[in-house]
């Protein structure tokens, strides 16, 4: 045999031994009629499961069961995901996760990523993909239109919130100009509300040297626009460089609504970048009665919302909106040899994310938000928003009734509270109360610090969360607090 025949031979010899990557139409059926039985039983079972279940010891199973050079049994590797990892810890899909910022992960949302998969289409270059681009294009414009944003205000598809703000922070950074030398001399205005993922970002941008101001906040946690202004003054006429504040359009905390219109009044007088993170809040634009108080975000230079909190889809899905479009792409542009195909001489500013964001490698998210959207239309989006509004307010009232201190009314789906035993202390006894309802298992709450005390909260944001998941945490609560009470407090 011939040095070009053994080269054939073992050629062919390989593509037989990689032929399983390829299943054929009635394997893929039958793999895929597996997996999809096994998804639909989660969904039966899931209004019943517990929210949450502690059982680190069962996800311990998975580094049992590494990657081998042969196959195992489809049957056996279902049953491997539903014991550790279904049914451990939080399930962020259930009705009673009432905790952090939830979503919810809609079924159609996953069609979405399936049909992303298959096709597997790059998102990274319109030269590439450029039904994958214009489909991420539309909606961003779409959201634009939800905040006031001009029709050619640029942005892109993220993996989530932190991503989404690191991108606006890096645009911010390249519109004024900002090299080295001047961080330590650059001062950036937030409050203790803020999320962490805006100091991250500082931090990954280079500007971890920035001074911070944590402007005052009023008694519902948002930031004092006088304030604001106070501070930069001083620090110009102490020869500072004031250029960017950060303001929340829904706190993870507490829901609260910086006064968006007072803020970016400062901002424009005063030269400043100003950023509105509103992942959680963005979205409730949709709704009348939430719309007056985003009053004033048309007028940021940069706005971050979450399609996986307020539209419910699974994990995955941020946006970042950027007016100045030239000082996105000047943070993010390209060059590269090998890519010379792909660039457009035409084109003033590309509209490719490749160019607008951190990422050339780019998963195509746009299905999973497009394909619910037009299905569905925006009408159960704006219905199910409006339901979460009650819920909260709902839940206020109610657990006050019950004999809770509660935080102020909600802004937003967000309410905080805690029990003030007759003796004792109030924190100790709220941390116990919330490690009960983590044994119970069957709704799942989260706590804070609000005003240097230990709060709990209730978020209720998925779309599996109704009226009767939120009567099951009240009357959750009161056995609680009953119990621990006849137990002595903590």
């Amino acid at each position: 045999m011939s040095d070009a025949e053994a080269l054939i031979d073992r050629i062919r010899r390989l593509e037989r031994e990689a032929r399983p990557l390829e299943p054929g139409a009635a394997e893929r059926r039958a793999i895929r009629d597996v997996v999809v039985h096994h998804a639909e039983a989660f969904l039966e079972r899931l209004p019943e499961a517990p929210a949450f279940e502690e059982r680190a010891d069962a996800a311990r199973a998975l580094a049992r069961r590494v990657p081998s050079e042969g196959p195992a049994p489809l049957h056996e590797l279902l049953e491997l995901f539903r014991s550790a990892v279904e049914d451990t810890g939080l399930k962020p899909s259930s009705p009673g996760h009432l905790a952090y910022i939830p979503g919810g992960g809609l079924y159609a949302s996953s069609l979405g990523d399936y049909l992303a998969a298959v096709t597997d289409e790059y998102a990274g270059i319109r030269f590439a993909g450029p039904g994958a681009v214009e489909m991420e294009n539309v909606l961003l414009r779409w959201m634009a239109g939800l905040v006031g944003y001009p029709r050619d205000a640029a942005g892109n598809l993220t993996s989530g919130g932190s991503i989404a703000n690191l991108v606006a922070v890096v645009a911010a950074r390249e519109a004024h100009g900002l090299r080295a030398a001047d961080v330590p001399g650059a001062v950036v205005y937030l409050t203790d509300q803020a999320h962490h993922s805006l100091e991250k970002a500082l931090r990954i941008a280079g500007l971890g040297e920035a001074p911070r101001r944590r402007i005052a906040t009023d008694a519902r946690q948002r930031m004092d626009p006088d304030a604001l202004q106070r501070s930069v003054d001083r620090d110009r006429a102490a020869g500072l460089r004031p250029w960017l504040v950060l303001a929340s359009a829904g706190t993870t905390d507490v829901g609260a609504i910086d006064p968006l219109e007072a803020i970016g009044r400062v901002a424009r007088s005063r030269g400043l970048w100003y950023h509105v993170d509103a992942a959680y809040g963005g979205f409730f634009a949709l709704c009348p009665d939430v719309r007056e108080r985003l009053r004033g975000i048309e007028a940021s230079d940069s706005v971050v919302m979450d399609p996986h909190k307020g539209l419910f889809l699974p994990y995955g899905l941020g946006a970042v909106l950027v007016k100045d479009r030239a000082a996105l792409h000047r943070a993010h542009r390209y060059s590269a040899d090998y890519m010379q195909d792909a660039v457009d001489p035409g084109a003033q500013v590309p509209d490719s994310p490749a160019e607008l964001s951190p990422e050339l490698t780019k998963h195509f998210r746009g299905p999973r938000l497009w394909l619910p959207l037009l299905l569905y239309g925006v009408g159960p989006f704006r219905a199910c928003l409006e339901e979460k509004l009650l819920l909260a307010r709902y839940f206020h009232e109610r657990v006050r009734e019950l004999g809770f201190e509660v935080g102020p009314e909600p802004q937003l789906s967000v309410a905080t509270f805690r029990w003030v035993p007759a003796s004792g202390d109030p924190d100790a006894f709220n941390r116990s109360l919330v490690r009960a309802i983590h044994e119970d298992g069957r709704v799942f709450l989260s706590s804070t610090r609000v005003d240097g005390h230990f709060v709990l909260r209730v978020a209720a944001l998925t779309f599996r969360t109704h009226l009767d998941t939120i009567d099951l945490a009240l009357r959750i609560l009161a056995e609680k607090v009953a119990e621990l009470e006849a137990e002595g407090g903590a």
